[in-house]
Order: structure tokens, then C-alpha cells, then sequence
């Protein structure tokens, strides 16, 4: 899908929205936590997390290896077995690491000033780009680059399906219940309780 950086007069620089990385797709479609929940199951699929106090995940070694990107070096790091995701996205080395992100961004024309919001240019090219990547009804046979892509254009719906179990346990996903008046939903109490010690996903 291609963009034209910029709305209106300004639109000029052409952008192709497929070469981005899930982490700035998801930046553009749900904002800085969406972009770290895709960076936290880049993470884990990498293998990055370790499992640390019981309910509560821990960081593993830090290396290119396990760390591809500055945000996920940044969330690694911020990892303290009982942030969730709204705390790591506060965090502010994961802050400074998104607004590094939305620099080129910003500078390519698909974020506007001077509150770095998409622009409606942007938001119709992710659009197209979910309509071309419809959410998957199976995570079998998906790669990585796959389940992160997912992620990245339909959040929390795509996670139930490419990582459920580790998505419940990290707290990225909101628990529904059976309750007499129907499903309540709620995250777990304590954030990423039990990430990385599930497997299976």
C-alpha cells in the first residue's frame, strides 16, 4: 500500500506502508502501546524473556540476537516482573525509544505536527494495508514476520489467535468470564503475570 507522505498540499513523498517494521505499522495504527505489544511478542518469540519471580516475567540476556529492534532493547530492559503493559509503555527509556521511532516517521510525512498523530492519508493506507491483511483464523503456518504483522494492524483480536496463552498470561489480552449477566472482561491483575513460562504459542 503506498502512501503519499503529508494530507493535502503537503502530500508528496510516496511511502509503501508493507515496508515497515510491524512495530512502526502498529505505531501508526494504535500508538505507542500498540507498538510495544508488538515489541514485547517480537520478544518472546525470540526467546528474549525468561521466566522471574513466580506470576512474573523477567528479562533474559540482552544481545543482537534477542533484541532486534531499539524498542525491544528498550522494553527488555524495562522488564522488572511486575510492570504490564501500560507501565512498560510509561517507562521512560520505551519512551524515548518510540519517539526516536516517530522521528523518521514524522519526517516521512505520515505523522503530522506537531502532535505526531497519522494523517488521514495514513490512516486510509492502514486501512487498505488490514483490508489486504485480513485477521488470521489460525496461527498455523504463519511465520513470525507473519504473527507480528498480524499484531501490528489488529491487535488484541490477532494475539487470541497467534498467541493466545502467552497473551492472556502477559496481560496483553483481557480475560472474558462467564458471568450471570454475560462475558465480563478483565486483565490480569498483575500485568505480564506468568510471560514466558507458558510456551505452546
Amino acid at each position: 500500500m503506498v502512501v503519499y507522505g503529508g494530507d493535502g498540499d503537503n502530500a508528496s513523498r510516496p511511502v509503501r506502508l508493507e515496508r515497515l517494521d510491524p512495530q512502526e505499522i502498529a505505531l501508526l495504527r494504535g500508538g505507542p502501546r500498540a507498538a510495544v505489544t508488538v515489541a514485547v511478542l517480537a520478544l518472546h518469540l525470540r526467546g528474549a524473556v525468561l521466566p522471574g519471580r513466580p506470576g512474573a516475567p523477567g528479562a533474559g540476556p540482552l544481545d543482537a540476537d534477542t533484541t532486534g529492534s531499539p524498542l525491544e532493547f528498550a522494553v527488555c530492559k524495562a522488564l522488572d516482573g511486575t510492570s504490564g503493559p501500560r507501565e512498560l509503555a510509561r517507562d521512560p527509556g520505551v519512551r524515548l525509544a518510540v519517539a526516536r521511532m516517530r522521528i523518521p516517521l514524522a519526517e516521512a510525512g505520515l505523522l503530522r505536527y506537531p502532535l505526531l498523530g497519522p494523517t488521514r492519508a495514513t490512516r486510509r493506507g492502514v486501512r487498505a494495508l488490514r483490508r489486504r491483511h485480513p485477521l488470521p483464523e489460525t496461527r498455523r503456518g504463519l511465520t513470525d514476520d507473519a504473527r507480528l504483522l498480524a499484531v501490528a494492524l489488529h491487535g488484541e483480536a490477532a494475539l487470541r489467535v497467534v498467541a493466545p496463552r502467552f497473551a492472556l498470561r502477559a496481560g496483553l489480552a483481557a480475560r472474558a468470564e462467564v458471568a450471570d449477566g454475560g462475558l465480563l472482561r478483565h486483565s490480569s491483575r498483575n500485568g505480564f503475570a506468568g510471560f514466558g513460562d507458558g510456551g505452546g504459542d
